[in-house]
């Protein structure tokens, strides 16, 4: 059984269809890479799984659990970790209270007991612990004392990762995790989502305009056009249709014919804000 499932999954703002009934699973052990043009649904598709937006029609399914009617909050409970194109942080908590609150956002125990102030201050103390763990590993530790607010861009982006370790996501949702990074930055973040493919436990989704990253860390590509699952397979494959040169990646039929039989690797425009619906 598919750990995350969407059926017929459709929301229209208006007249306009943002997502067309996907009906998408994925696996355990697996990166996705969903691609596609400008407006063609991929981060509303995203905030339809994760319960930002609210579907008009289908379901979303995680180990079998319909979470349609769910919060986000709920949702991240259940599993579902997501990260944002832009950073979705506490800038004025220090880098080691943002991944504490969301290791605690995700456990029972003492602190939301109100027992004795000795037993919720050993409780506070695991809480710490594990937060500063996952700092280590993601090499922040550092880091921890300092204001999220003066990290650099790429800090920001690791810190967003660390999080998505702290509420022991099972599926991993990157939305352009490397937008707006120098060259310096960007090789970080891409060495986190491998270590994390490495784990084959867990799913990943990856919203990703640079198709060299595509091309290097997919196991699968799925393509939306105009809020459509217009193709779905493995990368090679998908990358190589025509209709995905010529309508979805910007190359036309002819450019993509070249003497050794390769397909040259097509490039999306990049984009500096959210998708709007």
């Amino acid at each position: 059984m598919s750990l995350l499932a969407t059926r017929e999954l459709t929301i229209r703002f208006g007249g306009h269809v943002a997502v067309d009934a996907v009906t998408c699973a994925f696996e355990p052990g697996t990166l996705t890479a969903i691609v596609g043009p400008n407006g063609a649904g991929k981060t509303t598709y995203f905030n339809l799984i994760s319960g930002q937006l609210k579907a008009n029609s289908g379901t979303v399914t995680l180990d079998g659990k319909d979470l349609s009617g769910s919060s986000p909050s709920a949702r991240t409970r259940a599993g579902l970790g997501r990260s944002f194109q832009l950073t979705n942080l506490f800038p004025r908590l220090t880098v080691l209270e943002n991944v504490r609150l969301a290791v605690q956002a995700t456990r029972g125990g003492r602190h939301r007991r109100g027992l004795n102030l000795w037993s919720i201050w050993s409780d506070h103390s695991e809480l710490l612990a594990r937060a500063r763990q996952i700092l280590d590993d993601v090499a922040m530790a550092g880091k921890a004392d300092e204001l999220v607010a003066n990290l650099p861009h790429g800090d920001q982006r690791k810190l967003e990762v660390a999080l998505l370790t702290a509420v022991e996501a099972k599926v991993f949702m990157f939305d352009e995790p490397t937008a707006g990074m120098n060259a310096a930055e960007a090789p970080v973040i891409l060495d986190l989502i491998r270590k994390l493919k490495a784990d084959r436990s867990k799913t990943i989704l990856l919203v990703e305009h640079k198709m060299d990253v595509v091309r290097e860390l997919a196991d699968r590509i799925v393509v939306l056009h105009n809020g459509a699952l217009v193709a779905d397979g493995e990368p090679a494959e998908v990358i190589a249709s025509p209709i995905v040169q010529e309508a979805y990646l910007g190359v036309t039929a002819q450019t993509a014919s070249v003497e050794d039989g390769t397909p040259p690797t097509p490039t999306l425009p990049s984009r500096g804000g959210l998708e709007k619906p």
